[in-house]
């Protein structure tokens, strides 16, 4: 069992109903070489046709070796290299789904592999859900929270929708593939941490003045996971071994205490709600996908600006608890702290850098409350406050 398992059973010792499973999961590798381990969890368990799940960038960086191991240990291959679209972007939708889906059922799979960042495992994850078999995951870059995840956002219609499917049955993150992992993925993982520092806030918010559900636990292992990127951004930025798997573990950590929740409050406010308006609006308009950490880390930056503008002049919109709401905004990095945090490890600070235009950006600050009518975020108790549309 790995530290972070430990970490989660105890977490899952301490909650009621479904976060008790929140570990129920094979093992969870952060190590280097941990791609060779694959072949024989696989053999261990009589899978004996396995399928591969990737994309040109992620076959290049590790296909070869894990596709050498598996043959060399006797299990049956095929490799679906999942195509792009008119954009050049892979993207969790139905034609990538089904792309998938049918290899799965032509090649008769016992188990598909998802070799790649987090768009690759939505495919898979939803994809091996849909045939009833389990996948196995394999990241290539530290880039999302969402590894772990049972929840699939797909691209349905043109809209995006979060399909609850399947967790993987075990996790290997080979730390020699995740430091040559291109310096922007690196970013997008650490932004995709900084973000919450506003879902944490939004999720306290929501049980204050909303009455939402919440959970000390799963909190407190976001909260732990954050600060450890923060306290060791410059190893991040470096991409150092150890920098790597400390962002690694973090984005695991905070996925774990999403399961453990049974819900996305830990890992999820205002500032994803902004980063999908603005990812729907980049479909809308046919231009390329910003990397998902990237826009969450951007979108944190003004959601702070945002909430603690609205605490220095008493705008809250709240009464009775005004102070308790406050103080807990002043515990926020300022915008330009936040800023500041995400240049440090590389990515993009602002939303022009990201190719956010100012209308776009208002606008999205004014109705992406609308992304999740309902989660109590103070982004939206604001906006409906003020009669926003």
């Amino acid at each position: 069992m790995t530290d972070i398992l430990a970490k989660v059973k105890q977490a899952a010792m301490q909650m009621d109903g479904n976060g008790k499973h929140a570990a129920d999961i094979g093992p969870v590798i952060v190590d280097a070489g941990a791609i060779h381990q694959v072949a024989p969890f696989i053999k261990d368990r009589s899978f004996g046709r396995v399928v591969v799940a990737a994309d040109t960038n992620t076959y290049a960086a590790a296909g070869g070796s894990l596709t050498e191991s598996l043959a060399a240990a006797g299990i049956n291959v095929s490799v679906t290299i999942i195509l792009p679209d008119s954009q050049g972007d892979v993207i969790a939708d139905e034609t990538a789904l089904i792309q998938l889906i049918l290899d799965l059922k032509s090649y008769s799979a016992d188990v598909v592999v998802a070799l790649g960042s987090g768009t690759l495992h939505d495919i898979t994850r939803f994809a091996a859900y849909s045939l009833g078999i389990p996948f196995v995951s394999v990241p290539t870059a530290p880039s999302v929270d969402g590894f772990n995840s049972k929840g699939a956002p797909l691209i349905l219609r043109g809209e995006k929708k979060t399909i609850t499917a399947i967790g993987p049955a075990a996790i290997f993150a080979d730390l020699h593939i995740l430091k040559k992992a291109p310096a922007p993925l690196v970013g997008a993982g650490f932004g995709d941490m900084i973000g919450k520092y506003t879902s944490l806030f939004d999720w306290s918010f929501g049980s204050i003045a909303g009455g939402e559900p919440y959970s000390d636990v799963a909190a407190e292992m976001t909260r732990n996971a954050l600060h450890r990127c923060v306290d060791h951004a410059d190893e991040i930025a470096a991409r150092s071994q150890e920098g790597v798997r400390l962002l690694t573990e973090a984005l695991l950590e905070s996925g774990f205490a999403m399961l453990l929740f049974g819900q996305s409050h830990p890992a999820s406010g205002a500032e994803h709600h902004v980063s999908h308006y603005w990812e729907m609006e980049c479909l809308r308009l046919g231009r390329r996908q910003l990397l998902h950490g990237a826009k969450v880390g951007v979108a944190c930056a003004e959601i702070a600006e945002l909430y603690h503008r609205l605490a220095d002049e008493r705008l809250l919109p709240v009464s009775a608890d005004h102070e308790v709401v406050a103080a807990e905004i002043r515990a926020i990095p300022d915008g330009e702290s936040i800023r500041q945090l995400l240049r440090t490890v590389g990515g993009p600070a602002t939303a022009e850098e990201l190719g956010i235009n100012d209308e776009l950006l208002e606008r999205s600050i004014r109705e992406a409350h609308h992304v999740r009518p309902n989660r109590y975020t103070l982004l939206r108790a604001y906006q409906v406050a003020r009669g926003a549309k």
